[in-house]
């Protein structure tokens, strides 16, 4: 017995010992809940000591953040036998308050009654505040997540669960959070299919932080959208990754911008080469138009002259005709260039589709379909007819090229207004009413390294003999002379498509009226002042001039013209005279000759056009122009008929 009482006080003692080392406060009532008992901890935690509170109850902790309901369950809990469990708010003796997490015992004596009640708690105030900070942190995530315009996400390291997805991802994805939640690998599903696999690729890359990629989405409504991705590896305490945040960017206006960019470029870059090329070429007919006419003049001289001579005729017109095909060519370099002569009026642009598709249907042969497609109302547009027609016989016959196996031409005119958005995209066409033509083929189609050189003159993809490379270059440049703009839709395999767009004309616009005919040709004994720098040429037109009956006064430059007018006594009727010439040009001369000669009549003539000679200088009122090279008969009927008409009153 002795034995046994000595463990029963060593178990008390070593328990009274913990109770009082314990880091929890321990707290003894009676039944009515005076307290007959704290611990050393209690008295850290609260300040109070035990003198200060023994046969006091526990309201000396009341903080009054608890109401009376909240105490009366605390007590009915108690009473009832059972074990009360809670986290207080109480007040220390400072008047400092604390977290503490509580449980009170009830103790019963041997019969079985409560007799007192024990009370341990733990401080748990910072761990409280630490929880308040956290949320307070997790609520300004949230707002800030939920108003970002980019998408949020954080999942585990494996992917196999989304952990937190902001509501943008609705927004840029078109799908809704709850489905991405609930099978995250559908992610993936909404990548479009080209970017695909190079995503899936990369996701291992996410826990490494090395995924930064730019890819398509496909949304639900079709709609594609480009996105900008990037995640980072979340480490814990122990630097191990065990999470993976990201953030996801819609940057299709970017791609948009920097494609539009792009095209820009491209198309300024284009437009200057074909600019250049055109002053190339426009500068090389105007040198083969000089050679060309006294090739063409000589030739029709000769054959003149020649009488029964046939053997010699017939070569000189194979000649003459070998001429005449050369300045066709340099009639479609100068239509690239665009420097041609145009006799622009007001058109009906589907009475040029009606007349010409007539002359198309046995051309382009039977294997292939024509299709014409007309606007139901009038497409006016200020254009030279001959050149519309033109353009469209070259789409045509192009188009038909690519077709060797048969398919489908059309032909459609549309009224089309261009927005801003086009001419933003389109650098050589401004926004406004216009008419389009737009010829489609079903053919081989085109890639992106032929699509840019189409234009070019003596570019061609046809084999050797088969086309010149000049007929796309001649739309080209008509088109661009008539003020529209042209272009290309194609790929291989799936056909191609031109489409001209003109300005239409503001409703209300009369047409111009039916040509004059023109009055045979026809000499004349009137006098001819011919000014021209190269010699071949003054004396082809000193020829031809003289032959039908004028009196010719010649001279090689204006200086020389000028002198031969002031010696001259009588009235000179007629100048004829080169447009650009060294030292003084021919606008410059025809103010040093009006003083002297108020009577004369205009004629200019140049290997370049009237389009072209606007960089040198304005030709003066009532002016007429000829554009080299020219035949004789031409000449001298162009001669005639500035003489027959009424003079111009000079400005």
């Amino acid at each position: 017995m002795p034995g046994q009482r000595r463990g029963a006080d060593e178990r008390i003692g070593q328990l009274s010992s913990a109770v009082e080392q314990t880091g929890d406060s321990v707290l003894i009532t009676d039944r009515e809940g005076r307290i007959e008992y704290v611990n050393p901890a209690f008295e850290q935690i609260s300040g109070f000591s035990f003198d200060e509170v023994r046969g006091k109850t526990p309201r000396v902790l009341k903080s009054g953040i608890h109401d009376q309901a909240f105490y009366e369950r605390l007590w009915n809990t108690l009473l009832a036998g059972e074990i009360y469990r809670a986290v207080l708010v109480n007040r220390k003796k400072s008047g400092e308050l604390f977290h503490e997490e509580k449980v009170i015992s009830p103790l019963r004596n041997p019969q079985g009654e409560i007799t007192h009640f024990v009370s341990t708690g733990r401080d748990i105030t910072e761990r409280i505040r630490a929880e308040q900070r956290l949320r307070e942190s997790e609520e300004r995530f949230r707002q800030l997540a939920e108003h970002i315009r980019e998408v949020f996400w954080l999942k585990t390291v494996d992917g196999s669960r989304i952990l937190y997805v902001n509501p943008a991802w609705e927004e840029i994805w078109g799908r809704s959070c709850q489905s991405l939640y609930a099978e995250p690998s559908s992610f993936l599903e909404t990548v479009h299919p080209a970017d695909r696999e190079r995503v899936r690729a990369a996701l291992p890359g996410q826990a490494a932080g090395e995924y930064d990629h730019e890819f398509r989405i496909v949304r639900p409504d079709g709609a594609i959208r480009w996105i900008w991705a990037r995640a980072f590896p979340v480490r814990d305490e122990r630097g191990e990754v065990y999470r993976i945040a990201g953030c996801s960017e819609d940057i299709t206006e970017r791609k948009t911008a920097e494609e539009a960019l792009r095209e820009s470029t491209e198309q300024l870059r284009q437009a200057q080469k074909m600019e250049a090329m055109g002053r190339l070429a426009g500068g090389i007919a105007h040198d083969f138009n000089n050679l060309l006419t006294v090739i063409l003049g000589r030739a029709e001289l000769l054959l003149a002259r020649l009488g029964g001579e046939e053997t010699l005729a017939r070569d000189v017109t194979l000649m003459k005709k070998t001429a005449e095909r050369a300045a066709a060519l340099t009639r479609q370099l100068l239509a690239f260039s665009r420097q041609q002569m145009l006799q622009p009026k007001i058109i009906d642009l589907r009475a040029i589709v009606a007349e010409t598709a007539a002359m198309l249907r046995p051309l382009i042969g039977e294997h292939i379909e024509l299709h014409l497609e007309a606007a139901p109302h009038p497409c006016p547009v200020m254009a030279d007819p001959g050149q519309l027609e033109q353009v469209l016989m070259n789409l045509a016959l192009n188009a038909r090229d690519a077709m060797p196996g048969g398919g489908q031409l059309t032909i459609e005119t549309a009224a089309v207004e261009l927005g801003e958005e086009y001419a933003r995209r389109h650098l050589a066409i401004a926004p406004g009413p216009y008419v389009m033509l737009a010829v489609s083929d079903t053919g081989t189609g085109m890639d992106a390294e032929t699509r840019a050189r189409i234009f070019e003159p003596f570019f061609t993809t046809k084999e050797q003999g088969k086309g010149t490379g000049l007929g796309l270059a001649t739309v080209y440049g008509i088109v661009k002379q008539s003020g529209g703009s042209i272009w290309v839709y194609s790929e291989p395999g799936h056909g191609t498509s031109f489409k001209v767009y003109l300005p239409r004309v503001p409703a209300g616009a009369k047409a111009a009226g039916a040509d004059e005919p023109r009055p045979a040709s026809g000499g004349g004994s009137e006098t001819v002042l011919l000014v021209e720098d190269e010699e071949e040429v003054r004396t082809l037109a000193r020829e031809i001039l003289e032959t039908a009956g004028y009196a010719v006064l010649e001279a090689r430059d204006g200086r020389q013209a000028t002198d031969l007018a002031e010696r001259h006594s009588g009235p000179i009727h007629l100048l004829v005279s080169d447009v650009v010439m060294p030292g003084m040009s021919g606008a410059d001369l025809v103010e040093c000759l009006r003083p002297l000669h108020p009577e004369l009549r205009l004629l200019f003539m140049s290997g370049y056009t009237d389009a072209a000679l606007a960089n040198h200088a304005a030709l003066p009122p009532g002016a007429a122009f000829m554009e080299k090279p020219f035949t004789a008969a031409t000449f001298t009927r162009t001669v005639r008929e500035v003489l027959d008409r009424p003079r111009a009153r000079p400005d």
